[in-house]
């Protein structure tokens, strides 16, 4: 059953994504998420308190996150078959389906490569600021290429793969606690000293929930852009994180471009090692390239959905 919940789920994000009215309506369910984190690092991560201290509360903040999280889906799951029966899938395809970005990550990148073209760099700045967190200022087309590359790659497990894997893997409460996981690796999970111990928790769980999807996401990627895999296999590891570094290099080698690289968050400059590193500097019209691949990986992500569902 789970199949067919997970291909519909794609299918309605690919045609409406989240819309603006629903949003401004009822916001999105993550907001959730980002409360309950924003209150539990006010209240929980005092300096104050010792980093032995800081870090079990991490770890209760997202053992109460995500069993809440969790439970609530099984609640909802249960509430669908008792009401619809055999047709409880599609609810359930409902319910999973904003927490998948397909369409939403497409049109933020989009927004991007249109204001490149264009030759408007200030808008090309503002619309990559929406979707990285790295100082957008004072970079030039090839950064804002670059940045907006880069988050298009590591989106596309994030946002599609990993949701669509846990809602495969186990339903509502599957992809429902992944998303709360991974927001509060975007929140709090950070190496800086103000939440390195608090957010531990958060991003040793982000690690692991992802280790599947980011490879396989890679792969997705190398078949969709028709190679990279040597450099996918060569460079993953020069990404800090363990599972980001794999559909990133596997998109700079897909397009042959250099990502990662020098980058600046908050005024300090970071020195971190290129990926690609004998590809070329990225441009307006290889986020364009990016997006045609994207595109193409997430037509075979829903074909092999559809081909598990028709196999079982």
């Amino acid at each position: 059953m789970a199949e067919p919940v997970a291909l519909l789920a794609l299918l309605i994000d690919a045609a409406c994504g989240w819309p603006s009215r629903l949003y401004a309506l009822v916001g999105h369910p993550v907001g959730a998420f980002a409360r309950f984190l924003d209150w539990a690092e006010r209240h929980w991560n005092s300096p104050a308190r010792t980093d032995k201290a800081r870090r079990l509360l991490g770890i209760v903040t997202i053992v109460v996150l995500d069993g809440v999280t969790a439970g609530v889906g099984v609640g909802a799951e249960r509430l669908l078959h008792s009401i619809l029966g055999g047709g409880a899938w599609i609810g359930i395809a409902l319910f999973a389906w904003p927490g998948i970005a397909a369409r939403s990550l497409y049109y933020h990148v989009r927004a991007v490569a249109d204001a490149l073209r264009q030759g408007d760099l200030p808008q090309a700045r503002r619309a990559v600021s929406m979707i990285v967190g790295r100082d957008t200022e004072a970079l030039d087309e090839a950064g804002i290429a670059r940045a907006a590359i880069e988050s298009l790659s590591e989106s596309f497990c994030d946002g599609v793969v990993a949701p669509l894997f846990w809602l495969l893997v186990a339903g509502l409460p599957g992809v429902w606690a992944y998303k709360a996981i991974n927001t509060a690796d975007s929140m709090i999970g950070h190496r800086e000293p103000r939440w390195r111990a608090f957010g531990w928790a958060a991003a040793r769980t982000d690690d692991v929930a992802n280790l599947i999807p980011a490879r396989l996401s890679a792969v997705l990627i190398c078949l969709a852009g028709k190679g990279g895999w040597r450099v996918t296999w060569r460079d993953h590891a020069r990404h800090a994180s363990p599972n980001a570094g794999w559909p990133e290099a596997a998109m700079a080698g897909a397009l042959g471009l250099s990502l990662a690289g020098p980058v600046t968050y908050d005024g300090v400059l970071h020195e971190k090692p290129w990926i690609g590193g004998e590809g070329r500097q990225s441009t307006g019209s290889d986020v364009r390239r990016a997006l045609r691949v994207y595109l193409r990986a997430c037509l075979l992500l829903a074909i092999l959905t559809g081909g598990i569902a028709w196999l079982r």
